[in-house]
Protein backbone atom coordinates (compact mmCIF):
# COMPACT_ATOMS: atom_id res chain seq x y z
CA UNK A 1 0.00 0.00 0.00
CA UNK A 2 1.40 3.41 -1.00
CA UNK A 3 0.75 5.72 1.95
CA UNK A 4 1.36 9.47 2.31
CA UNK A 5 1.23 11.05 5.76
CA UNK A 6 2.46 14.18 7.50
CA UNK A 7 5.65 13.89 9.56
CA UNK A 8 4.90 13.44 13.27
CA UNK A 9 1.09 13.19 12.80
CA UNK A 10 0.65 12.66 16.55
CA UNK A 11 1.85 16.22 17.13
CA UNK A 12 -0.66 17.76 14.69
CA UNK A 13 -3.66 19.63 15.98
CA UNK A 14 -7.06 18.58 14.65
CA UNK A 15 -7.93 20.35 11.42
CA UNK A 16 -10.11 19.90 8.38
CA UNK A 17 -7.23 18.76 6.19
CA UNK A 18 -6.44 15.11 5.53
CA UNK A 19 -3.55 13.69 7.53
CA UNK A 20 -3.05 10.58 5.35
CA UNK A 21 -3.58 9.51 1.77
CA UNK A 22 -3.40 6.06 0.14
CA UNK A 23 -3.38 4.95 -3.48
CA UNK A 24 -5.26 1.65 -3.58
CA UNK A 25 -8.27 2.55 -5.73
CA UNK A 26 -7.57 2.31 -9.50
CA UNK A 27 -8.38 6.03 -9.90
CA UNK A 28 -5.91 6.86 -7.13
CA UNK A 29 -3.24 4.74 -8.79
CA UNK A 30 -3.74 6.72 -12.01
CA UNK A 31 -3.27 9.92 -10.02
CA UNK A 32 -0.08 8.57 -8.43
CA UNK A 33 1.30 7.74 -11.86
CA UNK A 34 0.54 11.26 -13.06
CA UNK A 35 2.21 12.74 -9.96
CA UNK A 36 5.37 10.74 -10.69
CA UNK A 37 5.44 12.01 -14.28
CA UNK A 38 4.84 15.66 -13.35
CA UNK A 39 7.04 15.90 -10.24
CA UNK A 40 10.54 15.99 -11.84
CA UNK A 41 9.69 19.07 -13.92
CA UNK A 42 9.76 22.66 -12.72
CA UNK A 43 6.22 23.30 -13.97
CA UNK A 44 3.68 25.07 -11.79
CA UNK A 45 1.00 22.64 -10.64
CA UNK A 46 -2.66 23.11 -9.74
CA UNK A 47 -4.31 20.58 -7.42
CA UNK A 48 -8.10 20.54 -7.58
CA UNK A 49 -10.14 18.81 -4.91
CA UNK A 50 -12.64 19.19 -2.10
CA UNK A 51 -11.62 20.05 1.44
CA UNK A 52 -10.17 17.06 3.26
CA UNK A 53 -9.11 15.09 0.17
CA UNK A 54 -5.35 15.40 0.79
CA UNK A 55 -4.25 18.27 -1.48
CA UNK A 56 -1.33 19.29 0.75
CA UNK A 57 -0.14 15.68 0.95
CA UNK A 58 -0.07 15.52 -2.84
CA UNK A 59 1.83 18.82 -2.95
CA UNK A 60 4.41 17.47 -0.47
CA UNK A 61 4.81 14.31 -2.54
CA UNK A 62 5.38 16.40 -5.68
CA UNK A 63 8.11 18.26 -3.79
CA UNK A 64 9.76 15.07 -2.50
CA UNK A 65 9.94 13.63 -6.02
CA UNK A 66 11.30 16.84 -7.57
CA UNK A 67 14.83 18.19 -8.03
CA UNK A 68 14.05 20.70 -5.24
CA UNK A 69 13.54 17.98 -2.63
CA UNK A 70 16.50 19.25 -0.60
CA UNK A 71 15.04 22.76 -0.47
CA UNK A 72 12.24 23.99 1.80
CA UNK A 73 8.59 23.10 1.44
CA UNK A 74 6.37 25.89 2.76
CA UNK A 75 2.56 25.75 2.87
CA UNK A 76 0.40 28.87 3.07
CA UNK A 77 -3.39 29.01 3.32
CA UNK A 78 -4.57 32.06 1.38
CA UNK A 79 -7.77 32.21 3.48
CA UNK A 80 -5.70 32.69 6.63
CA UNK A 81 -3.86 35.77 5.34
CA UNK A 82 -5.18 39.18 6.32
CA UNK A 83 -6.13 41.29 3.29
CA UNK A 84 -4.23 44.26 4.72
CA UNK A 85 -1.03 42.26 5.20
CA UNK A 86 -1.23 39.65 2.45
CA UNK A 87 1.28 41.41 0.17
CA UNK A 88 3.75 41.71 3.02
CA UNK A 89 3.25 38.05 3.96
CA UNK A 90 3.84 36.77 0.45
CA UNK A 91 6.52 39.16 -0.81
CA UNK A 92 8.04 40.60 2.39
CA UNK A 93 8.54 44.21 3.50
CA UNK A 94 11.25 46.69 4.41
CA UNK A 95 11.67 48.39 7.75
CA UNK A 96 9.25 51.32 8.06
CA UNK A 97 7.20 50.26 5.04
CA UNK A 98 4.02 50.64 7.13
CA UNK A 99 2.98 51.17 10.71
CA UNK A 100 4.32 48.30 12.79
CA UNK A 101 7.08 47.30 10.34
CA UNK A 102 9.88 47.61 12.88
CA UNK A 103 12.29 45.40 10.95
CA UNK A 104 12.70 44.08 7.42
CA UNK A 105 11.07 40.71 6.81
CA UNK A 106 11.27 38.00 4.18
CA UNK A 107 8.05 36.95 2.49
CA UNK A 108 6.96 33.40 1.82
CA UNK A 109 8.36 33.45 -1.72
CA UNK A 110 11.83 34.45 -0.53
CA UNK A 111 11.74 31.93 2.30
CA UNK A 112 10.81 29.14 -0.13
CA UNK A 113 13.53 30.00 -2.66
CA UNK A 114 15.30 26.85 -3.76
CA UNK A 115 12.26 24.77 -2.85
CA UNK A 116 8.49 24.64 -3.21
CA UNK A 117 5.76 27.06 -2.12
CA UNK A 118 2.28 25.60 -1.70
CA UNK A 119 -0.57 28.13 -1.86
CA UNK A 120 -3.77 26.50 -0.64
CA UNK A 121 -7.22 27.94 -1.51
CA UNK A 122 -5.74 30.07 -4.29
CA UNK A 123 -9.27 30.84 -5.48
CA UNK A 124 -9.78 33.09 -2.43
CA UNK A 125 -6.82 35.33 -3.26
CA UNK A 126 -7.97 38.98 -3.70
CA UNK A 127 -7.86 40.25 -7.27
CA UNK A 128 -5.32 42.95 -6.40
CA UNK A 129 -2.95 40.21 -5.28
CA UNK A 130 -3.68 38.06 -8.31
CA UNK A 131 -2.09 40.73 -10.52
CA UNK A 132 1.05 40.84 -8.39
CA UNK A 133 1.29 37.07 -8.15
CA UNK A 134 1.08 36.83 -11.93
CA UNK A 135 4.01 39.23 -12.28
CA UNK A 136 6.08 37.23 -9.77
CA UNK A 137 5.46 34.03 -11.73
CA UNK A 138 6.37 35.74 -15.00
CA UNK A 139 9.48 37.59 -13.84
CA UNK A 140 10.67 35.09 -11.21
CA UNK A 141 11.40 37.92 -8.79
CA UNK A 142 9.68 39.73 -5.92
CA UNK A 143 9.69 43.31 -4.72
CA UNK A 144 9.21 43.81 -1.00
CA UNK A 145 6.65 46.32 0.26
CA UNK A 146 8.45 49.64 0.70
CA UNK A 147 11.27 48.74 -1.69
CA UNK A 148 12.02 49.22 -5.39
CA UNK A 149 14.65 46.51 -5.59
CA UNK A 150 13.73 43.24 -7.29
CA UNK A 151 14.90 40.07 -5.55
CA UNK A 152 15.35 36.98 -7.77
CA UNK A 153 13.67 33.80 -6.53
CA UNK A 154 13.88 30.15 -7.52
CA UNK A 155 10.56 28.69 -6.40
CA UNK A 156 8.26 26.03 -7.74
CA UNK A 157 4.68 27.05 -7.09
CA UNK A 158 2.00 24.49 -6.36
CA UNK A 159 -1.49 25.91 -5.92
CA UNK A 160 -4.65 24.19 -4.71
CA UNK A 161 -8.32 25.03 -4.79
CA UNK A 162 -11.62 23.51 -3.74
CA UNK A 163 -13.59 25.75 -6.12
CA UNK A 164 -13.92 25.57 -9.88
CA UNK A 165 -11.54 28.25 -11.11
CA UNK A 166 -13.13 28.16 -14.56
CA UNK A 167 -16.40 29.37 -13.04
CA UNK A 168 -14.52 32.00 -11.00
CA UNK A 169 -12.87 33.23 -14.21
CA UNK A 170 -16.25 33.44 -15.96
CA UNK A 171 -17.69 35.36 -13.01
CA UNK A 172 -14.77 37.80 -13.00
CA UNK A 173 -13.48 36.74 -9.58
CA UNK A 174 -10.26 35.18 -10.86
CA UNK A 175 -7.90 36.43 -13.55
CA UNK A 176 -7.90 34.35 -16.71
CA UNK A 177 -4.19 34.93 -17.39
CA UNK A 178 -3.27 33.77 -13.86
CA UNK A 179 -5.47 30.71 -14.28
CA UNK A 180 -3.55 29.63 -17.38
CA UNK A 181 -0.23 30.38 -15.67
CA UNK A 182 -1.16 28.11 -12.75
CA UNK A 183 -2.96 25.39 -14.69
CA UNK A 184 0.13 24.11 -16.50
CA UNK A 185 0.03 20.72 -14.80
CA UNK A 186 -3.38 19.95 -13.28
CA UNK A 187 -4.04 17.18 -10.77
CA UNK A 188 -7.67 16.32 -10.04
CA UNK A 189 -7.93 14.79 -6.57
CA UNK A 190 -11.25 12.97 -6.44
CA UNK A 191 -13.45 13.00 -3.32
CA UNK A 192 -13.39 9.85 -1.21
CA UNK A 193 -16.87 8.80 -2.36
CA UNK A 194 -15.51 8.43 -5.90
CA UNK A 195 -12.51 6.27 -4.90
CA UNK A 196 -14.05 3.76 -2.51
CA UNK A 197 -11.08 1.43 -2.92
CA UNK A 198 -9.17 3.78 -0.60
CA UNK A 199 -11.76 3.77 2.21
CA UNK A 200 -10.84 0.55 4.02
CA UNK A 201 -7.04 0.94 3.66
CA UNK A 202 -7.36 4.43 5.14
CA UNK A 203 -9.61 3.14 7.91
CA UNK A 204 -7.04 0.44 8.76
CA UNK A 205 -4.27 3.06 8.80
CA UNK A 206 -6.17 5.33 11.20
CA UNK A 207 -7.09 2.30 13.30
CA UNK A 208 -3.40 1.48 13.65
CA UNK A 209 -2.39 5.09 14.43
CA UNK A 210 -5.04 5.67 17.11
CA UNK A 211 -4.83 2.10 18.39
CA UNK A 212 -1.16 2.60 19.22
CA UNK A 213 -1.89 6.00 20.73
CA UNK A 214 -4.64 4.59 22.97
CA UNK A 215 -2.78 1.41 23.86
CA UNK A 216 -5.03 -0.98 21.91
CA UNK A 217 -3.13 -1.90 18.71
CA UNK A 218 -5.10 -5.17 18.39
CA UNK A 219 -8.40 -3.36 17.63
CA UNK A 220 -10.24 -4.47 14.49
CA UNK A 221 -13.25 -3.46 12.38
CA UNK A 222 -16.19 -5.83 12.12
CA UNK A 223 -17.30 -6.88 8.59
CA UNK A 224 -20.69 -5.18 9.03
CA UNK A 225 -18.98 -1.93 10.01
CA UNK A 226 -16.73 -2.17 6.94
CA UNK A 227 -19.80 -2.39 4.71
CA UNK A 228 -21.21 0.75 6.29
CA UNK A 229 -17.91 2.58 5.79
CA UNK A 230 -17.93 1.61 2.11
CA UNK A 231 -21.54 2.73 1.64
CA UNK A 232 -21.13 6.16 3.29
CA UNK A 233 -20.78 9.22 1.00
CA UNK A 234 -18.09 10.94 3.13
CA UNK A 235 -18.98 14.62 2.69
CA UNK A 236 -16.00 15.46 4.92
CA UNK A 237 -13.70 13.14 2.93
CA UNK A 238 -10.56 11.69 4.56
CA UNK A 239 -10.72 13.97 7.58
CA UNK A 240 -14.24 12.73 8.37
CA UNK A 241 -13.10 9.11 8.05
CA UNK A 242 -10.25 9.76 10.49
CA UNK A 243 -12.64 11.33 13.01
CA UNK A 244 -15.05 8.39 12.67
CA UNK A 245 -12.31 5.84 13.45
CA UNK A 246 -10.99 8.03 16.27
CA UNK A 247 -14.45 8.20 17.87
CA UNK A 248 -15.13 4.50 17.33
CA UNK A 249 -11.98 3.51 19.22
CA UNK A 250 -13.04 5.70 22.13
CA UNK A 251 -16.49 4.12 22.49
CA UNK A 252 -15.95 0.47 21.48
CA UNK A 253 -16.11 -1.97 24.39
CA UNK A 254 -14.41 -5.11 23.10
CA UNK A 255 -11.86 -3.65 20.64
CA UNK A 256 -14.05 -4.68 17.70
CA UNK A 257 -15.57 -1.66 15.97
CA UNK A 258 -19.22 -2.42 15.24
CA UNK A 259 -21.83 -0.41 13.27
CA UNK A 260 -23.18 1.11 16.49
CA UNK A 261 -19.71 2.57 17.21
CA UNK A 262 -19.63 4.57 13.97
CA UNK A 263 -20.62 8.22 14.34
CA UNK A 264 -21.28 9.05 10.70
CA UNK A 265 -22.20 12.47 9.36
CA UNK A 266 -25.90 13.03 8.71
CA UNK A 267 -25.32 15.74 6.10
CA UNK A 268 -27.85 15.04 3.34
CA UNK A 269 -25.76 16.23 0.43
CA UNK A 270 -22.29 17.14 -0.73
CA UNK A 271 -20.78 19.62 -3.22
CA UNK A 272 -21.75 19.10 -6.82
CA UNK A 273 -19.31 17.08 -8.87
CA UNK A 274 -18.53 17.18 -12.56
CA UNK A 275 -20.88 14.20 -12.96
CA UNK A 276 -23.80 16.14 -11.51
CA UNK A 277 -22.98 19.11 -13.77
CA UNK A 278 -23.06 16.76 -16.75
CA UNK A 279 -26.45 15.51 -15.56
CA UNK A 280 -27.80 19.08 -15.50
CA UNK A 281 -26.80 19.61 -19.12
CA UNK A 282 -28.18 16.22 -20.13
CA UNK A 283 -31.55 17.26 -18.72
CA UNK A 284 -31.28 20.56 -20.58
CA UNK A 285 -30.55 18.71 -23.85
CA UNK A 286 -33.57 16.48 -23.22
CA UNK A 287 -35.75 19.57 -22.72
CA UNK A 288 -34.50 21.05 -26.00
CA UNK A 289 -35.16 17.73 -27.72
CA UNK A 290 -38.77 17.80 -26.54
CA UNK A 291 -39.20 21.39 -27.75
CA UNK A 292 -37.78 20.48 -31.16
CA UNK A 293 -40.16 17.55 -31.48
CA UNK A 294 -43.05 19.93 -30.78
CA UNK A 295 -41.68 22.27 -33.49
CA UNK A 296 -42.03 25.45 -31.48
CA UNK A 297 -41.78 28.55 -33.70
CA UNK A 298 -38.75 30.84 -33.20
CA UNK A 299 -37.25 28.31 -30.79
CA UNK A 300 -33.73 29.73 -30.82
CA UNK A 301 -34.87 33.30 -30.12
CA UNK A 302 -37.21 32.20 -27.34
CA UNK A 303 -34.53 30.02 -25.71
CA UNK A 304 -32.00 32.85 -25.89
CA UNK A 305 -34.51 35.28 -24.41
CA UNK A 306 -35.26 32.91 -21.51
CA UNK A 307 -31.55 32.42 -20.74
CA UNK A 308 -30.89 36.17 -20.86
CA UNK A 309 -33.83 36.91 -18.56
CA UNK A 310 -32.68 34.37 -15.96
CA UNK A 311 -29.02 35.47 -16.10
CA UNK A 312 -29.91 39.19 -15.95
CA UNK A 313 -32.16 38.64 -12.94
CA UNK A 314 -29.56 36.41 -11.24
CA UNK A 315 -26.93 39.18 -11.45
CA UNK A 316 -29.35 41.85 -10.16
CA UNK A 317 -29.61 43.47 -13.61
CA UNK A 318 -25.88 44.04 -13.95
CA UNK A 319 -24.86 43.89 -17.60
CA UNK A 320 -21.15 43.29 -16.98
CA UNK A 321 -21.86 40.47 -14.53
CA UNK A 322 -24.36 38.95 -16.98
CA UNK A 323 -21.75 39.06 -19.74
CA UNK A 324 -19.22 37.28 -17.56
CA UNK A 325 -21.73 34.67 -16.48
CA UNK A 326 -22.65 33.85 -20.09
CA UNK A 327 -19.12 34.18 -21.51
CA UNK A 328 -20.07 37.03 -23.86
CA UNK A 329 -18.90 40.60 -24.29
CA UNK A 330 -20.82 43.31 -22.50
CA UNK A 331 -21.73 45.01 -25.80
CA UNK A 332 -23.22 41.79 -27.18
CA UNK A 333 -25.23 41.23 -23.98
CA UNK A 334 -26.59 44.80 -23.99
CA UNK A 335 -27.57 44.56 -27.65
CA UNK A 336 -29.40 41.28 -27.11
CA UNK A 337 -31.13 42.52 -23.96
CA UNK A 338 -32.49 45.41 -25.99
CA UNK A 339 -33.35 43.13 -28.92
CA UNK A 340 -35.45 40.89 -26.67
CA UNK A 341 -37.09 43.90 -24.94
CA UNK A 342 -35.57 42.95 -21.59
CA UNK A 343 -33.79 46.29 -21.49
CA UNK A 344 -34.68 49.60 -23.10
CA UNK A 345 -31.99 51.75 -24.68
CA UNK A 346 -30.59 54.23 -22.17
CA UNK A 347 -31.82 52.28 -19.13
CA UNK A 348 -29.26 52.13 -16.28
CA UNK A 349 -27.91 48.76 -15.11
CA UNK A 350 -29.35 48.56 -11.62
CA UNK A 351 -32.95 47.63 -11.02
CA UNK A 352 -35.10 50.78 -10.71
CA UNK A 353 -37.27 49.02 -8.17
CA UNK A 354 -34.44 49.32 -5.66
CA UNK A 355 -34.03 52.49 -3.56
CA UNK A 356 -31.42 55.04 -4.69
CA UNK A 357 -29.11 57.45 -2.89
CA UNK A 358 -30.61 60.71 -1.67
CA UNK A 359 -30.30 63.69 -3.98
CA UNK A 360 -26.95 65.43 -3.68
CA UNK A 361 -25.06 62.35 -2.44
CA UNK A 362 -22.18 61.48 -4.72
CA UNK A 363 -20.00 58.43 -4.92
CA UNK A 364 -19.26 55.33 -6.97
CA UNK A 365 -22.07 53.33 -8.58
CA UNK A 366 -24.13 51.45 -6.03
CA UNK A 367 -26.32 48.44 -5.82
CA UNK A 368 -29.05 48.85 -3.26
CA UNK A 369 -30.99 45.96 -1.85
CA UNK A 370 -33.40 45.68 1.07
CA UNK A 371 -32.30 42.61 3.03
CA UNK A 372 -35.05 42.89 5.64
CA UNK A 373 -38.63 41.56 5.49
CA UNK A 374 -41.34 44.14 4.89
CA UNK A 375 -42.89 43.48 8.29
CA UNK A 376 -39.58 44.02 10.09
CA UNK A 377 -39.05 47.16 12.15
CA UNK A 378 -35.65 47.68 10.46
CA UNK A 379 -36.63 49.07 7.11
CA UNK A 380 -33.39 50.93 6.37
CA UNK A 381 -32.00 49.48 3.14
CA UNK A 382 -28.50 48.06 3.03
CA UNK A 383 -26.29 50.16 0.75
CA UNK A 384 -23.37 48.31 -0.76
CA UNK A 385 -20.84 50.24 -2.79
CA UNK A 386 -19.89 48.33 -5.88
CA UNK A 387 -18.01 49.23 -9.02
CA UNK A 388 -18.56 47.43 -12.30
CA UNK A 389 -15.61 45.20 -11.45
CA UNK A 390 -16.91 44.32 -7.96
CA UNK A 391 -20.55 43.36 -8.05
CA UNK A 392 -22.68 41.36 -5.67
CA UNK A 393 -22.78 41.34 -1.86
Amino acid sequence: MHLLAFPNPSEMALSIRASALVFEDPKSKELLDRIKRIAPSELNALIIGETGTGKELVARHLHELSAKRNGPFLAVNCCALSETLIESELFGHEKGAFTGAMTAKQGWFEAASGGTLFLDEIGDLPQSMQVKLLRVLQEREVVRVGSHKAIPIDVRLIAATNVKLEEAVMAGRFREDLYYRLNVAALNLLPLRQRTGDVLPLAEHFLKVYGQRFGCPEATIAPAAKQILLAHTWPGNIRELENVIHHALLVTRDLIIKPTDLNLSQLPSFPKSADSDAGDFERLVSAFQALCEQEYPDLYARAEQALLQVAYKHTYRNQLATARLLGLSRHVVRARLIQHHILTAGEPETDKSHPVLPQGVSGPPIIVRDFFPKDNDYKEPFLAEASQECWGF
